[in-house]
């Protein structure tokens, strides 16, 4: 008993508790006062990145009228839909390029995941025959390319004009993305893991379907991330292989509805043709809009995906 009470005595004294002390007014090493500091500076340069996106939703549900008088305010001046209005007068054909972005984009992004790993897999491998060979051509692919009008007829000679797949073919397979995936494939996956399993007589297509993909969920995160961002904000390739209305994407259809505005106010229109229409277009706000509905669910895609993205990159980036 007397042991006992000497311990919690000694316990409580007064060196121990000014240990205490210090440890909750300091945290990773830092001082209440520095990581005060910190947490407003990251606050800080929070609100800084999220001014720009409730600016322009601001600005999207203003009154043109306003826009042009007082210039962009974070709080509306006078509230207006009419951007809205004026950029879903043809809804269905907006609804139509939603699900092309979306189906393009979901194929993609399985279709460049599958492709990836299943090329970076066997360049990580130390013992695949031509290895720094097939390497290097990729990393050749990544600094130079044949250009745009090779590029234009490779893909019109496969008659893939006005099909999907000629919006999901081009961003199939990035070189950046086979290195990235390459460097995590070789520094986190044991070799003695593969080693093992093919003594338990498992085959290459096995391993890689049961063992390396289970383990490489950061990467294809990542990549999966990157390539979602890819597919989703494309508008090029539809403007080079796609003539037909009904198979444009979102990102596109915005990109010609604001050249419709800029052509239809540059003056250049026959008053007799084009009558009171460009006096209708809310010019600022409908941009605005249009940003808006581009982002769709994009933006709920990285909060998803975040705590894999940062793994993604650094596990494995510096060999251990």
């Amino acid at each position: 008993m007397n042991a006992h009470a000497e311990t919690k005595l000694s316990a409580g004294g007064p060196a121990d508790r000014k240990r205490e002390a210090e440890q909750q007014h300091t945290y990773n090493g830092l001082s209440g006062a520095a990581n005060t500091a910190l947490v407003v500076v990251f606050a800080l340069l929070s609100l800084a990145c999220l001014y720009p996106l409730l600016l322009v939703v601001a600005v999207s549900f203003t009154d043109e009228q306003s826009i042009v008088a007082h210039g962009y305010n974070i709080v509306p001046r006078q509230f207006s839909l009419y951007a809205y209005r004026y950029l879903f007068d043809d809804a269905s054909q907006i609804f139509r390029a939603y699900g092309v972005s979306i189906a393009v984009t979901l194929v993609g992004t399985l279709g460049s995941l599958l492709l990836t790993s299943l090329l970076a897999f066997p360049l990580s491998r130390r013992d695949m025959p031509y290895r720094n060979t097939l390497a290097f051509a990729v990393f050749f692919t990544m600094l130079f390319s044949g250009g745009l009008v090779p590029w234009y007829l490779v893909y019109n000679a496969a008659g893939l004009n006005d099909t999907l797949w000629a919006l999901v073919i081009p961003h199939l397979v990035a070189p950046f993305n086979v290195i990235i995936m390459r460097t995590f494939f070789a520094n986190t996956i044991p070799v003695p893991l593969i080693e093992s399993a093919k003594i338990d007589g498992a085959g290459e297509l096995r391993i890689f379907a049961r063992i390396i993909l289970p383990l490489s969920m950061p990467v294809m995160a990542t990549i999966g991330l990157f390539q979602t961002l890819a597919y989703w904000n494309d508008w090029f390739t539809s403007s080079v292989f796609v003539s037909d209305n009904k198979l444009v994407s979102l990102q596109y259809l915005m990109y010609k509805t604001i050249y419709n505005i800029q052509y239809l106010n540059s003056g250049l229109v026959d008053a007799s043709v084009a009558g009171n229409a460009s006096t209708a277009i809310p010019t600022e706000t409908v941009r605005m809009a249009m940003a808006i509905v581009g982002i769709g669910p994009i933006v709920f895609v990285y909060p998803l995906l975040q705590k894999y993205f940062v793994k993604g990159l650094t596990v494995g980036a510096v060999k251990g």
